[in-house]
């Protein structure tokens, strides 16, 4: 008890003594999961409003790069500095979203290969932006790349492509890639990409002067830009607007659109569209001969120019101010994460000791445990050998039963082979003496044709009679096979008809078929055959002259119920008791001194009840018997 004791202090102990570390530990670990899916939260939301709102978006996507940093989580990084060049670019400031863009690749995984695809497009993009078509191409061909067989993807890329080759005057090839991404991008349902192409062929067809087209293509895509609020997309729509009403000589229109567009631009921070939509202003004044207006609204522009100018250059200080103070954070971070990885050093030292300390009286508390293991095995062992006796006496008991069932088996063979030989040698020894007496003279062909008339039922019921032992004797020693089919019950019928037809000749006996006619029933055709052939014989066998003998069937409860009746002479309640069972079986002769062995009728039980029914009689002394039996029916009449 007092090990025990011992143990029990030094756990707790150890326990409450470094409970502090190990909160820490598992709060650091519970920590860093949930902020990671932070992170990526903050990152999906900067993705997602950049285009609407770039100033909210930067601030957003600023905080999770901060923390990206702090949990050395470059994932997040990556992210963050992809999403920092899109806000960027999408305020015209291309080399400092160059910057950004370039830092995600460092920092993105090569098992985010999307991600990788989307940093590499939008550097294509902005080197377009530059003026740098060939780094644009290069950039570009990286995106396909990485961008696999992601239809979302590859339909931004082949955009891009479209807006290199339109900037060049190759307006063949930007439709075509245009007509590339609209086939992909209705594929990812991409819906804000793909307003975004409506756009693009809108400013080609206004490249090509082709003026009509390129303001139907514009306001499919200034009425998509206003659905998913795109307004970037929309600020350059009302350029395109200007200018295409320019190129139409509606004047009015042109100055209206301008207007707008240098009012959203501005509010946006979009120094190219705000650009685009001075020039058409000054364009519409200056094919209207007011050149004093085009002048003010030059001068304008020069102002506002001028002023977007000093405030990015004061963002581009900000951000390398930002960019400092945040390597600052970073190193302080580390000297922590080195000052508690000395700190876990001693505690872990101190931790072995303690750990040391348990397992040696762990040891001495498995050595009594095994002392009383081996104790209570002792006490096990015993039971088991009284349990295993039990075991043996039962198999001994069964043993003896089973021999007792072969013995049983073995007499009904003796008995089976001594009817056989009775029943063979008969009809063998008449065979023999027809067959003499014809090559001695003493009949006439017509005379042996007459009796072999009479002793051809005799050699078919023998015939029968061997077939059916055979088949019994070989379900005995090596089981049955199923092979089930959809059976027409009233198309056996037909052929156990032609099957007896002379046995039914010679007896004057009827056959009626009432089987459903197309009712099939589930069952292995062979087995069936087999069943209703010994069935249809007994009928025969014990119907005198002028009876009859009829198939039919019923359904009862989604089942066939398959009949053989015969007018024949009937059996006690004590014979049919005694008809389906190995050891009390009967055969009784026919009405014209047929004999039999009765193994067809339990052949015929084990079929039944191999193809999933079970085999009955109605009997009554001198009116005839009813045997039925019952198989699943085919699904298409149930």
């Amino acid at each position: 008890m007092r090990i025990f004791a011992l143990i029990i202090f030094l756990s707790f102990f150890h326990k409450y003594t470094y409970a502090g570390q190990d909160l820490q530990r598992n709060t650091m670990s519970d920590t860093g999961p949930a902020t990671y899916a932070n992170i990526d939260h903050l990152n999906n939301i900067g993705s997602n409003i950049f285009l609407r709102y770039p100033d909210s978006a930067h601030k957003i996507v600023a905080n999770a790069l901060i923390l990206s940093e702090k949990l050395n989580y470059s994932f997040g990084k990556g992210r963050s500095f992809l999403n920092l060049g899109a806000i960027y670019w999408s305020q015209s400031y291309y080399p400092i979203s160059l910057f950004y863009l370039k830092s995600a690749i460092t920092y993105l995984p090569k098992d985010k290969p999307l991600y990788l695809s989307d940093a590499y497009r939008s550097l294509g993009r902005t080197y377009a932006d530059l003026k740098n078509y060939k780094q644009a191409f290069a950039d570009l061909d990286t995106a396909s790349f990485f961008a696999g067989k992601d239809a979302g993807r590859l339909a931004e890329v082949y955009s891009e492509r479209a807006y290199i080759y339109n900037i060049n005057g190759n307006f063949s090839k930007a439709l075509a890639f245009v007509k590339y991404s609209l086939t992909l991008n209705r594929i990812a349902k991409a819906d804000g990409h793909i307003a975004v192409l409506y756009g693009r062929m809108a400013s080609i067809f206004l490249a090509e002067k082709n003026y009509t087209a390129a303001i139907a293509y514009n306001d499919t895509a200034a009425i998509m830009s206003l659905k998913i609020n795109n307004r970037r997309l929309l600020a350059y729509t009302y350029a395109d607007y200007a200018l295409a009403y320019n190129g139409l000589g509606q004047f009015a229109k042109a100055v209206d659109y301008a207007d707008k567009g240098i009012a959203l631009s501005a509010g946006l921070g979009l120094m190219d569209a705000e650009t685009k939509c001075f020039d058409a202003l000054v364009n519409t004044y200056a094919l209207k001969h007011d050149y004093l207006k085009a002048w003010q609204c030059q001068k304008r522009f020069i102002a506002i120019k001028d002023s977007l100018t000093s405030i990015a250059k004061l963002k581009t200080v900000t951000l390398v101010q930002n960019y400092y103070d945040l390597n600052s954070k970073i190193n302080d971070l580390t000297v922590m994460a080195v000052t508690a990885k000395i700190n876990q050093a001693k505690i872990r030292s101190q931790h072995i000791i303690i750990r040391m300390l348990l397992f040696s009286m762990l040891i001495l508390v498995a050595i009594l445990t095994g002392t009383y293991y081996f104790y209570k095995q002792k006490i096990l062992l015993g039971d088991k050998l009284e349990i295993q006796h039990k075991e043996l006496l039962e198999q001994k008991k069964l043993i003896e039963e089973q021999s007792a069932n072969l013995q049983k088996v073995n007499d009904l063979k003796d008995k089976l082979f001594a009817v056989i030989g009775h029943d063979l040698r008969s009809p063998v020894a008449n065979l023999t003496n027809i067959i003499e007496m014809f090559d001695e003279g003493y009949l006439t062909a017509e005379e042996v044709h007459d009796l072999m008339k009479n002793i051809n039922p005799i050699i078919k019921g023998v015939g029968l009679t061997l077939t059916n032992l055979i088949d019994w004797a070989g379900s005995q020693i090596k089981g049955r096979n199923l092979t089930l089919s959809n059976v027409d019950i009233f198309l056996m019928g037909v052929e156990m008809e032609q099957t007896f037809i002379h046995a039914l000749q010679v007896k004057n006996i009827e056959f009626i078929n009432k089987a459903y006619p197309g009712r099939g029933a589930v069952a292995d055709e062979n087995h069936l055959k087999v069943i209703l052939r010994n069935l249809i014989s007994n009928a025969i066998k014990f119907t005198g002259d002028k009876g009859f003998i009829k198939l039919g069937t019923t359904i009862e409860n989604y089942e066939l119920i398959v009949s053989v009746t015969d007018s024949g002479k009937g059996m006690t309640a004590d014979e049919t008791e005694k008809l389906f069972y190995l050891n009390t079986h009967f055969s009784n002769s026919g009405t014209s001194g047929e004999k039999g062995t009765g193994i067809g009728l339990l052949l015929c039980k084990e079929l039944v009840e191999l193809n999933g029914g079970k085999l009955k009689v109605n009997s009554t002394p001198g009116k005839g018997s009813v045997f039925y039996f019952n198989l699943p029916m085919v699904k298409t009449y149930v």
